[in-house]
């Protein structure tokens, strides 16, 4: 589905596992991997047959974050003598990181984020923009940008609000601080906890199995309900939805719904 040396996809039925695959570099985010995800999002977003997508890692991390080895140049100021065009040229760099990571939350179908060991800066950029968080015992969080010195600038600030409290939000962010995978539960940035990587992985596909096994077109209408959502007033959200009903809810995996219902079995849905 993608040719890459940082990401490797594997499916089983409707589920994909896309896995940051650097794992001799602790999943470090490179120039490889800022161009490829996009690329492996939209694929995922494209394919019929997958339904919901797991987000996980090979190795000893989920993601140590930016690597800072091969990207020291993004973090360079704009060149002086180029003037407001180099500050153009940096606003775009930073721009085109920032959609690379938007692209696992513009993705239509849902996406669990399973994360073991280290998840610090750009990790964290990258889960917050997932539906869905679980952790093993041993994994550690941290906006670890606010040590760097820097301002998180790849979607934390925006994301992590919507997910925990403002205070939480607060602490992580000013204090670049570590956290526990029960401290990061207890604050309702993961919901589920597991005791190592393998019964966490396990746990992340058995939930992307659960949402398969419902409509496609139901739950990627959810999602973009949800979506839309956040940007609207509860009336304004209300008549979105009954337009959305409107266009999609009368399909055959409907009918196929209420035949099942009637007939006592399991329904059979296939996107139509």
């Amino acid at each position: 589905m993608i040719d890459s040396e940082v990401l490797s996809i594997e499916k089983e039925g409707h589920v994909a596992t896309l896995w940051l695959d650097r794992p001799g570099r602790r999943n470090a985010f490179g120039p490889a991997l800022w161009a490829d995800l996009p690329k492996a999002m939209a694929a995922l977003g494209a394919a019929d047959d997958v339904r919901a997508v797991v987000l996980a890692a090979r190795g000893p991390a989920f993601t140590v974050g930016l690597d800072l080895k091969e990207m020291a140049f993004a973090l360079m100021p704009p060149d002086a003598e180029a003037g407001a065009r180099g500050r153009m040229d940096f606003y775009r760099g930073l721009k085109d990181l920032q959609a690379a990571v938007s692209s696992v939350a513009a993705c239509p179908k849902p996406v669990i984020a399973a994360v073991h060991g280290y998840c610090i800066g750009a990790g964290v950029d990258l889960i917050t923009a997932c539906d869905v968080r679980l952790a093993s015992s041993d994994a550690i969080f941290s906006v670890r940008e606010t040590r760097m010195a820097l301002v998180a600038d790849l979607g934390t600030l925006q994301r992590l609000p919507k997910i925990v409290n403002p205070g939480y939000v607060a602490e992580l962010a000013y204090t670049g601080k570590d956290i526990t995978a029960a401290r990061a539960k207890e604050m309702g940035l993961i919901t589920g906890l597991y005791e190592d990587a393998g019964s966490l992985h396990a746990a992340a596909r058995g939930m992307a199995r659960e949402m398969s096994d419902n409509s496609p077109l139901v739950v990627q209408g959810i999602k973009a309900v949800l979506r839309q959502g956040e940007h609207l007033s509860v009336e304004d959200a209300l008549a979105y939805v009954a337009l959305w009903n409107t266009s999609f809810m009368h399909s055959n995996d409907l009918a196929e719904a209420v035949a099942a219902f009637f007939e006592k079995r399991t329904p059979e849905f296939t996107g139509a």
